[in-house]
């Protein structure tokens, strides 16, 4: 994809993001591309996703220097206009920037060239039983310490309005949208609903629907399960419940999971991909599912996902790993692949990884 104008979003507390973006730029500048800087972390105010894309002059491709959390700030702007995402890893245990700071002018000029790999993740969209709103007094208590919050997500125009449907919320989250308790000495009481059924009414300090791009963020924290990035579901995990049954519930992409905060519950809170949105009164509900568009994410290599769960989490660490030995003989990408293993996603050769 030959690029034409890039937003560059730079977690500016890493001094290794700073240099990063300076190549950036260099880069940019040496073929006339447009490189805007946007703050996600504007001191006087938030823009919505629409505003940040307009304000960088639409940009066709999208690159953070940070880690998770600067990445899906990209992606929450680049879902708006289908820009592409490419995020350079500075982070310390996430899952979605893979690109070294070192190799930052190679990717580039990968994608320019066409030659980077694209991958397409799942997100999640909601409705609503009305908009979401943040109390005043709340914002404030919010805003000690740290910038002003984003605003309320907007309502699309496809809200089917007096039918029971709720409104249709601008909202895109590429990990999870999470309904938790406002405070500590009360936990939020929620129906959870899966495909229009009742599935258990719960106790909890917090329920959270997750995407497989997700499941290694706050799900899995909980105690949720790990699904590869390449499939498409939601996942439901309880956290910190108050009753016996406290798995998470792994739903088909195409069943919705809403959550209905009851009658004698506290107020909850409501986040996307780790940004609070809204907060819920009892009797207002949410309905978390599949968008209808994805996010593009730009890799120099195809994504080793099993590998960096390996290394982020140390899984071969164990003492009685010792005793293993060298890997099986199985899955040799650098040798012909036989018949029966072809169309199957394997590993990258040791040379790409």
């Amino acid at each position: 994809m030959p690029v034409r104008r890039v937003g560059l979003i730079t977690h500016q507390g890493r001094p290794a993001a700073r240099e990063a973006a300076q190549a950036v730029h260099d880069w940019c500048r040496s073929r006339g591309i447009r490189c805007t800087d946007i703050d996600v972390w504007a001191e006087d105010r938030r823009r919505g996703s629409r505003e940040e894309a307009d304000a960088a002059g639409d940009p066709d491709l999208l690159v953070t220097l940070g880690g998770d959390g600067t990445f899906l700030r990209g992606a929450r702007i680049a879902a708006v206009n289908g820009a592409a995402v490419l995020g350079v890893d500075l982070g310390t245990v996430g899952f979605l920037t893979e690109v070294p700071a070192a190799e930052v002018t190679a990717a580039l000029r990968a994608v320019h060239e066409g030659s980077a790999v694209v991958e397409e993740r799942m997100t999640l969209t909601m409705r609503a039983s009305r908009p979401l709103r943040i109390p005043s007094e709340m914002e404030a208590l919010l805003r000690y310490g740290r910038g002003p919050a984003l605003p309320p997500p907007r309502v699309r125009p496809e809200t089917t309005e007096g039918e029971g449907w709720g409104v249709a919320l601008d909202v895109m989250a590429l990990n999870d949208v999470v309904l938790e308790k406002l405070v500590r000495d009360r936990q939020v009481a929620v129906g959870v609903y899966v495909a229009g059924r009742l599935l258990a009414s719960y106790s909890a300090d917090a329920l959270a629907v997750a995407t497989p791009t997700g499941s290694t963020a706050y799900s899995f924290a909980a105690g949720g399960p790990v699904l590869s990035p390449h499939m498409e579901a939601l996942v439901f995990t309880p956290i910190a419940p108050h009753m016996t049954f406290d798995r998470s519930v792994v739903a088909a992409p195409d069943e919705p999971i809403a959550l209905r905060v009851l009658p004698n519950s506290g107020q909850a809170a409501v986040s996307v991909d780790g940004q609070l949105r809204g907060v819920l009164d009892p009797g207002d509900w949410i309905g978390v599912f599949r968008a209808p568009h994805r996010v593009r994410l730009l890799r120099l290599h195809p994504t080793d996902f099993y590998g960096r769960l390996r290394d982020r989490f140390r899984l071969t660490d164990a003492p009685a790993t010792a005793v293993d030995g060298p890997a099986a003989p199985f899955f040799r990408p650098e040798t012909p692949i036989p018949p029966d293993l072809a169309g199957m996603r394997l590993p990258p050769p040791a040379a790409a990884r």
